[in-house]
């Protein structure tokens, strides 16, 4: 959670320091962009009023081990206590298994209609405003695996939105064709069509989707990302070390130095190591 607090820190410098807030409140929204209500667990200051926001976004599965009711931050990790008596107004979406949170080209037979950038960039920060008075303009996204993707994505893809984005365990080079197989794999083991998100691999709009050649919109954001060797650690059970260390090497794979001599990553290299800090 180091990162979660470093995040924090960036956010509301110079913000006084919050008393001790509630448990998660549900916040539904209402997208008209995808023709649904879009459940958000809200941890809310004790006076959220121009505090800054920080959206957690999950990995693939979105909460599918808890049926959706609640988010994996929720669910398996301290986020609620850890921000308990922080700043900061937590928004926390439920839902989106296998949608890489983009505005899908097309809507999916299985999935249904996924608009999660529209979403996340207008639909969500407007319902802030209005329910909790919050200063969306000091906002910030971060999440494992597709959700730290979606961060790096969309911080990339509205310059200047997003003051912070950090991804934990994700592919940035989205184009990739590695990346792109893991991509096609994860929608497709939730039952989707990943045709329908960004078009067939060989298309060249998904180029507009990956945030190491939309690098240079990173300038002045700041930006963590980190990810492990995909080695186990004595701790791991065998279960974690059987399902967990492929992941992670597939991760750090994608993350490495093996693009290289395979394309011009430099831009995000030079912004972004695995301490935090400001890109230049």
């Amino acid at each position: 959670m180091l990162t979660v607090l470093a995040v924090t820190t960036v956010l509301t410098a110079g913000a006084g320091h919050a008393d001790p807030g509630g448990e998660p409140t549900r916040l539904v929204v209402h997208s008209a962009s995808m023709g649904a209500d879009i459940d958000v667990d809200i941890l809310v200051p004790a006076d959220p009023v121009a505090s800054p926001v920080l959206v957690l976004l999950d990995g693939a599965d979105a909460g599918r081990d808890s049926g959706a009711r609640a988010g994996d931050w929720l669910t398996k990790t301290d986020a609620a206590e850890l921000f308990r008596d922080k700043n900061v107004t937590v928004a926390l979406p439920v839902g989106g298994a296998g949608s890489f949170y983009t505005d899908w080209r097309h809507p999916d037979p299985v999935l249904g209609t996924y608009r999660w950038e529209t979403f996340l960039t207008e639909e969500l920060p407007a319902t802030l405003r209005a329910a909790y008075a919050v200063d969306t303009d000091r906002s910030a996204l971060i999440g494992p695996s597709m959700g730290g993707h979606a961060a790096l994505t969309l911080a990339a893809r509205h310059p200047g939105h997003y003051r912070f984005a950090g991804a934990f365990s994700s592919c940035p080079a989205s184009a990739d064709p590695f990346a792109q197989q893991s991509i096609r794999a994860n929608v497709v083991s939730r039952g989707g069509d990943p045709d329908l998100m960004c078009g067939p691999p060989d298309d060249p709009r998904r180029r507009d989707h990956d945030p190491l050649l939309l690098a240079e919109n990173l300038r002045g954001t700041t930006l963590f990302v980190t990810v492990g060797a995909g080695m186990p650690d004595p701790g791991d059970t065998v279960e974690d070390t059987v399902t967990g260390a492929p992941l992670e090497w597939g991760a750090n794979t994608c993350t490495g130095v093996r693009h290289r001599n395979r394309r011009d990553d430099r831009p995000l290299r030079q912004a972004v190591s695995h301490r935090h800090h400001r890109a230049t």
